[in-house]
């Protein structure tokens, strides 16, 4: 059998849109997306072992939330087999039987791409132990199957700031400077990335929405190195949906506003709220008056932004061609 590394621990970080526009359905099922991505201080770890021989996933632990699923459902087990197929189409059939195993720390359900950075982690892990035998897959299609996986994928192999169009899969690279203090507020109830986006489409049906692209620019330049600036550039079609399927969120971005944070907006399709604060010692505040106000089942600090996929000090960006 081929030499291949026999454990690879991958890191990989959730994310906030700064920017979220959505257009209408499409007939793929799809909305054209135009979201600018901050990547996140928040991250899973991934450790994927290899246990024999025959390609494929053996199984799948979690430390973390009951909610995540342990079996083929889970979007990392996933990649790997999807990783292992594109291997297989190159002439290759030796392959190692892996286990995997997943540390949450980014908030599962919550509009922060969990799922997604643990689909991507898969994928280059699965890469870098195959890689001393097989070589890597490269840049372009390793974004390519990424994709496939989800559309927030991409995404979290690259981190850092990036503008999403398409689905939000295709990616270009926007300029930033600085770091930016954020508060998370979670909501233990989760939400549904498809049945907010359905809400919002019958929302739309029912009345006629204001969309944010009429009354917003993209924060992106210079706007992203201030966070007063990106304060008032914040803004997310998604939101009105995720508040009517959880009003509960209503009080907690009043909360957040009360507290004296910048600016605050449902992250993603929610529930978790983000708000963006002046400095860390000001988020530290904001996020001592949400816990102390009770309005989130859990509150944490992050900055951002954050790399992609990282293993053993490397991102994904650094290896990939």
């Amino acid at each position: 059998m081929p030499e291949f590394l026999e454990n690879v621990v991958a890191t990989a970080h959730g994310k906030v849109n700064l920017y979220l526009q959505v257009g209408d359905l499409r007939p793929d099922g799809y909305h054209d997306l135009t979201t600018i991505y901050e990547s996140l201080s928040l991250s899973d770890e991934l450790s994927l072992t290899a246990v024999g021989a025959g390609g494929g996933v053996r199984g799948l632990s979690v430390q973390g939330p009951r909610t995540v699923p342990t079996d083929q459902t889970n979007l990392a087990w996933k990649a790997v087999e999807l990783l292992v197929a594109a291997y297989r189409d190159r002439g290759f059939t030796e392959f190692p039987e892996v286990e995997i195993s997943i540390r949450k720390g980014i908030p599962v359900a919550g509009g922060m791409a969990g799922g997604s950075a643990d689909a991507a982690a898969a994928l280059c892990a699965m890469e870098r132990m195959l890689a001393p035998a097989y070589g890597a897959i490269g840049r372009n299609e390793m974004l390519s199957l990424a994709a496939t996986l989800g559309s927030d994928v991409p995404f979290a192999l690259v981190g850092g700031v990036q503008l999403g169009t398409g689905r939000g899969e295709q990616l270009t690279s926007v300029m930033h400077r600085g770091t930016h203090h954020w508060v998370l507020a979670m909501n233990s109830k989760g939400l549904s990335t498809p049945t907010v986006f359905q809400k919002l489409d019958q929302l739309r049906q029912e009345r006629t929405m204001p969309r944010i692209g009429h009354d917003h620019e993209l924060p992106i330049g210079p706007i992203t190195a201030d966070p007063q600036r990106l304060a008032q550039a914040l803004a997310n079609d998604l939101q009105p949906a995720a508040l009517s399927l959880l009003p509960e969120l209503r009080r907690t971005l009043a909360a957040g506003k009360a507290a004296g944070a910048l600016a605050g907006i449902v992250s993603g399709s929610g529930p978790t709220c983000a708000f963006i604060c002046a400095d860390m010692e000001h988020a530290h505040q904001v996020a001592d008056a949400l816990i102390d106000d009770g309005v989130a089942s859990a509150v944490t600090t992050a900055t951002g932004p954050a790399d992609g996929v990282v293993i053993q000090g490397q991102t994904w960006q650094t290896w990939s061609t």
